[in-house]
């Protein structure tokens, strides 16, 4: 049986984001570039697997799609 996109929604992360970066995302429920809007760059840095690279190809991300991480408090 084939699921619904509203079961699992289809993942618009950077396409060649190494997979530490994706299991990182993964481990807080991130699988789309909206949900980082609700997270600051400070927080996604500290999971363990991202680094500069995958912090950078996010930013540039959101940044095409008129988004941003959440800004600190």
């Amino acid at each position: 049986m084939k699921k619904s996109p509203s079961d699992q929604p289809e993942s618009n992360l950077p396409p060649r984001m190494g997979a530490p970066a994706l299991r990182a995302l993964a481990s807080v429920g991130v699988s789309r570039l909206e949900q980082l809007t609700a997270f600051t760059e400070k927080d996604i840095k500290m999971l363990h697997g991202m680094g500069p690279k995958g912090i950078n190809q996010l930013r540039e991300a959101l940044e095409q799609r008129g988004l941003a991480f959440a800004t600190g408090k």
